[in-house]
């Protein structure tokens, strides 16, 4: 695979989805042997048009993992896995550090302005604490929401809603 072929842009630090399930596997066998925590985050990202909630495209979501990608450290991996949907593996990290991670991350969206209303849900899951294998990290963290954030242009003030029961 080809550098060109690894990330979504030139000078980008996102992966394209298959170079992101690449490493993505492979951290999650180095933390079994290493017996360490790795947790995948999922923002769901969805743009309001015309009354509307759609699939952001992808200069929105390259707008969000440009902000999100300010607050990670740049060991934690940030990819494109489906359309409108950023993922990013904090390394190292148990499901206490991250959700800390996913508060700054908030916050750091909380005082960004993106030129469209979006509504961005976040959701976690913790290698060993939630699933073992990546099926089972991705399914956990989409069915587990802990972040609803909506803001933009024609909102009045960000609104951010926090599922305390995780």
């Amino acid at each position: 695979m080809s550098r060109e072929q690894f990330y979504e842009n030139e000078g980008s630090r996102v992966l394209t989805s298959n170079a992101f399930g690449f490493v993505l596997d492979s951290e999650l066998k180095r933390a079994v042997r290493s017996q360490n925590f790795l947790t995948l985050v999922v923002l769901e990202t969805r743009r309001e048009w015309e009354g509307l909630e759609v699939t952001a495209d992808d200069g929105t979501v390259d707008a969000v993992a440009q902000v999100v990608g300010r607050e990670v450290r740049d060991t934690d991996l940030i990819g494109k896995t489906e359309k409108g949907t950023l993922s990013l593996v904090l390394l190292d990290a148990d499901f206490d550090s991250s959700t800390r991670v996913i508060d700054r991350l908030v916050s750091r969206i909380d005082s960004y302005e993106f030129p469209t209303p979006l509504r961005i849900s976040m959701g976690a899951a913790c290698y060993p604490t939630h699933a073992v294998d990546i099926e089972s990290l991705r399914q956990q963290a989409v069915s587990r929401p802990m972040v609803s954030w909506r803001g933009g242009p024609s909102v009045p003030r960000p609104s951010t809603f926090r599922n305390e029961g995780q």
